[in-house]
């Protein structure tokens, strides 16, 4: 029997980028600009003061297992280059910014003398304007040129909202410049009627990878006067191009490069970044080009507390095999979001799900309703999936303070600029260090002091770090990791690349290493045909309709309102087996509905609105085999593997699980069709003498397999830019490949995302930490803070942690040293 754990399918606008740094713990909006009056000290409670209040009592204050402070930075200025034009200079002096940080100028710097570069900062420490001022420099030069468009600037992001944010700010800014400066954004929400315009007159477009891909490099010849004249290329929040997402971004850059060059141009990109590991490598694979890193962060911050919080057991409550249950960071969330708007703190919580993010919102507008009915209208949730409309409404009323805390998912993070907040709820771990910094950091973004809060979720990672702070404050952050050879993401965009210009010998090098192996495969399946001396796209339909970039591929199912006809919202095609399934529970905007009908063949999901007292968690069944092993090591005489696999999942039941508290109320079964899926994996084997050595008989063997994976699943985070529902896992007691009791832990995309790969290098560090959350807990038989999976396909059956601890340190005691060197502690955040 196999036990299976399947995946599921900040910016700084213009910012704080010159204010008198902070010297001392400050009232928590109290900020002056060099060379103005200083205005009189704000009356809000300092971030340790509204932290007091939220742990008040003995039981709340038990909560906060950590709280780390960070202290105030001094900043650095330095002055502008010369060769910014000194309009640009008065403008961006005029916008109350009198003197640049250091790593600004290094930025521009390297943008005039033509060289790529990456700046990897704090959260507003004014990214934005290290680019913006040899861009903004640029356009007015071209704009003086006495025939043609002048020089051009794309600038890309990965949400719609980054992009409209950011054209809102490049406005103010340039305004003084006059119509030297012409931004325009460029997505799918841009009216037809406006999109002939943007393409003929604008001189700085801002869209997104996906509009890249689908819209202009596809219609090139169209955009022609705008490729030939391309100068830079901007890539906001890079880091966020990781795993099969970041992999496609690769490839959709290469093809840009490709086109610049039909055209003539060879445009320089800058790129920002959060703080991460090793950022010119990661900007360099993304982008295909030599790339300079600026990771040394010149500007002020102001106090930082950051407290780590555990929500309590139920002690009433037991969940799956009588295990105990801690109250979900969903409730424990809407508590504190409640009582930071109650004290008028401005507020953002973050939520890892949409429903989740609905859930807070819902919660909390109940809870004021009972304290003041004013102050429910000033919680309201986020999310994608929500039409342009709402968005752009949600955007305005923060922006505005009219609200005073939002439930959000990643969608806000890097969403628009929220100046003025207060305070950081995030929760649960959002997957990396890199996106739990990037979502504190949007708190106390006016130089003010802020206050941050991790809420542990009932999760292995979520309960190591919150009684492991230093795996947070004393770590580096990830190095981002992404695949553009994956031949599940290079392939289409061959076909793509082939149908804007036929394939030459020359594209093969630009595309990579693995293209001299996928062209005759694409000639095979006569998606590409040779003649002459190049290949051509043979079919009529779109080549960039063949992959979603987003990884999830397929078509978008329609969540749509059975009684109106009303669409509500889309989910990816490859999570609707789980998130829109018969009987399952969706929530948009506050309000709960009931699926009714999962049409696969029409990507319509049928729903009604309905009230019930729970939620709904879809479980499945996995069985896996392996392809071709690539690498093999011994651990004495177990082995460690990696390479490619073919899983085989199917949705088999959903649980419904009582609101607030998670109790399981009853299992429904499903008739889903399974699915299979090629990807990379990494494996470990123990033998019959190893087993014996840790005492685990064969009673037990099943259960501390199984336990180990779902441990090792919920770690590997730590290890890699992913986060559990990137992944899934499978063990096995006697795998007919094998032949041996087997753990295998993969990638949850076609082809594979790196975060195997990553594993299998740091495979010595990743089971250390597993063997160790493990052990560390102190419930008695295994449950959620440790082995218990929310999504395993088992029901959590049979789980022995016991066992599961001393296999793993048996598997350890020969474990060779990890292959991947750490990297060195960035700055602090």
């Amino acid at each position: 029997m196999a036990f299976n754990h399947l995946p599921a399918g900040a910016h700084d606008a213009l910012g704080p980028l010159s204010r008198t740094p902070v010297t001392h713990s400050v009232p928590m909006a109290n900020t002056h600009r060099p060379g103005r009056p200083t205005a009189p000290a704000d009356p809000r409670p300092t971030p340790d003061t509204v932290l007091d209040r939220l742990a008040r009592g003995p039981t709340r204050a038990a909560r906060i297992t950590h709280t780390e402070h960070l202290p105030p930075r001094v900043g650095r200025h330095a002055v502008w280059p010369d060769r910014i034009r000194t309009d640009v200079v008065a403008a961006i002096t005029a916008a109350g910014i009198e003197h640049p940080w250091e790593h600004q100028t290094a930025a521009a710097e390297h943008a005039l003398d033509g060289v790529s570069v990456v700046v990897a900062t704090g959260t507003a420490s004014g990214k934005s304007l290290a680019y913006l001022a040899p861009v903004l420099s640029a356009l007015a030069d071209g704009a003086e040129a006495p025939n043609g468009r002048g020089a051009t600037a794309l600038y890309l992001a990965p949400t719609k909202a980054l992009a409209a944010d950011q054209r809102r700010a490049v406005r103010e800014l340039a305004a003084p410049l006059g119509n030297a400066v012409r931004p325009a954004v460029y997505d799918g929400d841009t009216p037809f009627e406006e999109r002939e315009w943007v393409r003929q007159y604008a001189n700085y477009v801002l869209t997104n990878p996906d509009m890249l891909h689908r819209g202009i490099l596809p219609a090139h010849p169209r955009w022609a006067s705008f490729l030939r004249a391309l100068r830079y290329v901007v890539i906001d929040e890079c880091h966020t191009y990781r795993g099969v997402f970041g992999s496609h971004v690769a490839q959709v850059l290469r093809r840009l490069r490709r086109l610049c060059a039909r055209y003539g141009s060879e445009p320089v990109f800058l790129l920002a970044s959060a703080t991460a590991s090793d950022p010119a490598a990661g900007a360099s694979r993304l982008t295909g080009v030599r790339v300079i890193e600026i990771t040394d962060d010149a500007s002020p911050r102001g106090e930082v507390v950051f407290a780590l919080w555990e929500p309590p057991l139920l002690t009433e409550l037991r969940g799956e095999k009588g295990a105990p249950v801690r109250r979900t960071a969903t409730a424990e969330t809407a508590d504190l979001l409640t009582d930071l708007v109650v004290q008028g703190v401005r507020t953002v919580a973050f939520v890892r799900s949409r429903r989740g993010a609905e859930l807070i919102s819902v919660i909390a507008q109940e809870r004021l309703a009972s304290v003041d009915r004013s102050l429910v209208r000033r919680v309201a949730a986020y999310r994608g999936g929500y039409l342009p409309e709402e968005r752009r409404a949600l955007e305005r009323a923060l922006h505005s303070g009219e609200l005073l805390g939002l439930a959000a998912t990643t969608a806000l993070e890097l969403g628009v600029d929220v100046s003025g907040l207060d305070a950081v709820l995030i929760t649960g771990y959002p997957g990396t260090r890199a996106s739990l910094w990037q979502q504190a950091g949007r708190a106390g973004r006016s130089g003010q002091g802020a206050l941050a809060v991790l809420i542990a979720r009932d999760d292995p990672l979520d309960t190591y770090l919150v009684h492991h702070p230093e795996a947070l404050f004393r770590q580096p952050v990830e190095a981002t990791v992404l695949d553009p050879d994956n031949p599940y993401v290079l392939a289409p965009h061959l076909c793509a690349a082939a149908a804007e210009l036929p394939l030459t010998e020359a594209d093969l090098e630009l595309f990579g290493p693995a293209t001299r192996e996928l062209v005759p495969q694409l000639e095979a399946a006569k998606l590409l045909r040779r003649r002459a001396t190049a290949w051509h796209w043979t079919r009529r339909e779109r080549a960039c309709d063949l992959t979603d970039i987003r990884g999830g591929g397929g078509r978008p199912v329609q969540i749509v309102e059975a009684s109106t006809g009303r669409l509500l919202g889309t989910v990816d095609e490859s999570a609707a087996h789980t998130a829109v399934h018969e009987g399952a529970v969706h929530l948009h905007q506050g309000r709960t509905y009931l699926v009714k009908q999962l049409d696969l063949e029409d990507s319509a999901a049928l729903v009604e609105r309905a009230d019930p007292p729970y939620s709904t968690t879809a479980r499945d069944v996995t069985s896996i085999s392996v392809l071709e092993t690539d690498t093999e090591i011994p651990w004495g005489p177990a082995r460690l593997c990696y390479g490619s696999v073919e899983v085989t999942n199917q949705v088999v039941s959903y649980l419904r699980r009582k609101l607030i508290t998670g109790e399981v109320l009853g299992e429904a079964k499903l008739d889903l069709p399974p699915r299979t899926l090629r990807t990379r994996a990494v494996w470990w084997t123990v033998t019959e003498d190893q087993l014996d050595e840790a005492r685990i008989n064969p009673e037990i063997l099943g259960g501390a397999l199984h336990a180990a994976e779902h441990a090792s699943i919920g770690l590997l985070p730590l290890f890699a830019t992913c986060d559990r529902w990137d992944i899934g896992g499978v063990s096995v007691p006697l795998h007919p490949d094998t032949l041996l009791p087997t753990v295998f832990v993969y990638d949850g995309h076609p082809g594979g995302a790196g975060f195997a790969e990553r594993a299998f290098h740091t495979a010595r560090a990743w089971l250390t930490a597993t063997r160790d959350a493990i052990a560390a807990c102190e419930c008695e038989a295994g449950c959620p803070s440790c082995i218990q999976s929310p999504k395993c396909g088992n029901g959590n059956d049979p789980l022995h942690k016991r066992g599961a601890v001393r296999l793993l340190t048996r598997l350890l005691a020969e474990a060779p040293p990890d292959t991947t060197p750490t990297p060195p502690a960035p700055p602090t955040p």
